[in-house]
């Protein structure tokens, strides 16, 4: 069936295959007439979209019909279900049907169950949580093969740390490294990425193992810059809770006995058991009280952000108070 549903935070890479199933579908010379987006704010614009999707297209090539950041799989009128309902088993096979949100379609309700019946692609573009570092390894593993460019795997992972889950970044600067390399089929090795990638040298997984640490100055000097660079405050905050509760899960584990890498990698949700040596080492400073001290502070902050506090001052207090509750041996 020519249904599309998109959804999730990852713009860029939604933006991208739209931008894909819009030139698959459609004659450019036809795209005026064939081409229709309509956005929640206009009037019926459900109802609008799937009478539309029933109009044959003019000239060469298909229709398409792109509903724009539509409510449907989270909330829907009798009348829209009822279009849906008659609409969808019919629709043409050169006519094709695209909705786009941010959030989840609701699992419960019968819309969403009519698409994801009917759908000929069903698509979450969600964001890598800035803590699971593998995920985002592999992110940039991928794009840079499906890119043609190439890397080591050392400079694979300098530009993870440099672009996180930003992936209109990735894009932009594995763009730069291919401009650079020409017609070498040479593998980019972590100088070049250095040279060209925009990178503070500093992210929020730096800003959580100074804070470990204890290291105050260190952890406000990364937290000036991560909010020069315009970080968003709270996507610092999730990436810090990440990184601590899964420190303090795998100190939690291990102080119950546990040995089994496998085990404790699955309990603590880490993708990569190997990495888990790694984190074993990182908590052995702290202990399992400081670790479970820790988080409340940092849901707070969350709490405190979400309700308007001021920025900057709310994020150097907590941080201060976390690097102090850390330093105590």
């Amino acid at each position: 069936m020519p249904i599309y549903v998109y959804w999730g935070e990852d713009d860029f890479a939604m933006e991208k295959a739209i931008a894909t199933l819009r030139d698959r579908v459609l004659d450019p010379a036809w795209a005026s007439f064939n081409y229709t987006t309509l956005s929640p704010d206009q009037t019926d614009a459900a109802i609008a979209g799937l009478n539309q999707v029933m109009t044959p297209p003019f000239g060469a090539g298909s229709r398409l019909v792109w509903l724009v950041n539509t409510t449907i799989c989270q909330h829907c009128p009798d009348n829209v279900l009822s279009e849906l309902a008659r609409t969808l088993p019919v629709i043409p096979e050169d006519a094709f049907l695209l909705l786009t949100s941010r959030n989840k379609p609701d699992e419960r309700l019968k819309s969403t169950k009519l698409l994801k019946q009917f759908a000929a692609e069903f698509r979450e573009f969600s964001l890598i949580p800035p803590w699971k570092t593998e995920l985002l390894v592999q992110s940039v593993q991928t794009t840079a093969q499906a890119v043609g460019v190439k890397l080591t795997p050392k400079a694979i992972e300098i530009l993870a740390e440099a672009v996180g889950n930003d992936t209109r970044l990735l894009y932009n600067e594995l763009e730069k490294i291919q401009l650079y390399a020409g017609d070498s089929n040479k593998p980019q090795d972590i100088d070049v990425v250095t040279q060209l990638v925009r990178n503070t040298n500093q992210n929020s997984l730096q800003l959580a193992a100074a804070m470990k640490a204890g290291d105050t100055a260190k952890a406000l000097a990364i937290l000036a810059n991560l909010i020069n660079a315009c970080e968003p405050s709270l996507r610092i905050v999730a990436t810090l809770i990440g990184q601590f509760r899964t420190w303090l899960w795998v100190k939690l584990i291990v102080e119950s006995g546990e040995r089994n890498p496998q085990a404790i990698a699955q309990a603590a949700e880490v993708s990569n058991p190997k990495r888990i040596y790694f984190l074993q080492q990182e908590v052995k400073s702290l202990s399992l009280q400081q670790l479970i001290d820790c988080l409340p502070l940092l849901l707070e902050l969350e709490v405190n952000l979400k309700q308007g506090a001021a920025e900057m001052l709310i994020l150097q207090t907590k941080i201060i108070e976390i690097c102090q509750l850390c330093q105590r041996r």
